[in-house]
């Protein structure tokens, strides 16, 4: 093909040149966007996948139990600690408060083995793109963990070690549970968690 700019290109030589611009930019533009998509749809699914499973479970369970101490913590201190338990229970519900407040959904959640791996691969890419979805991704997960914390301050108890503050899993979560309904039950209570 003759080059556009040849003193002797005719107009057949300048419009094909345009052709095959326009032509590149679309494909070019046409696999973009089917590259987002596709990830947009992953996206979606794996989200829903997670929330639906994995996310909104956890949550209602842990809102619940936090929910469930309060509400009997909020009991016992109506009565300034003359409630029909003894002085022992609401000890003890302070505490499990304290332990329930500590509670880091990262640290209980398990662990999403495809989404390190994905994680990996993307460090592999280039630097610059690499530090720059990494850097949203620690954003985010501080963003959560600075909502956790201002739960944490307004709960009861000792805050001064923050080294010491998140360590709870969810075997651990399970056995405030238990210590809850059994501090429910020294009080009399009937407490429906379904």
């Amino acid at each position: 093909m003759d080059s556009p700019w040849d003193e002797e290109a005719g107009p057949n030589t300048i419009r094909d040149s345009e052709w095959t611009k326009i032509s590149s930019e679309f494909t070019t533009t046409g696999y973009r966007e089917g590259i987002t998509a596709g990830k947009e749809s992953a996206l979606q699914e794996g989200f829903d996948a997670g929330f639906a499973t994995i996310g909104a479970p956890i949550g209602r369970e842990v809102g619940i139990l936090r929910g469930t101490i309060f509400a009997l913590l909020d009991s016992l201190s109506l009565n300034g600690g003359d409630s029909p338990g003894p002085k022992s229970v609401l000890i003890e519900a302070r505490s499990i408060a304290y332990q329930l407040s500590r509670i880091r959904f990262s640290e209980i959640a398990p662990r999403d083995v495809e989404a390190e791996a994905h994680a990996l691969e993307h460090l592999k890419m280039d630097e610059e793109d690499a530090e720059i979805e990494e850097n949203d991704e620690i954003a985010q997960k501080r963003q959560m963990e600075g909502l956790e914390d201002m739960l944490a301050r307004l709960t009861p108890g000792d805050h001064s070690d923050p080294s010491e503050q998140y360590k709870l899993t969810l075997e651990d979560v399970q056995n405030l549970k238990r210590q809850t309904l059994s501090l429910c039950t020294t009080m009399g209570l009937s407490v429906d968690w379904s």
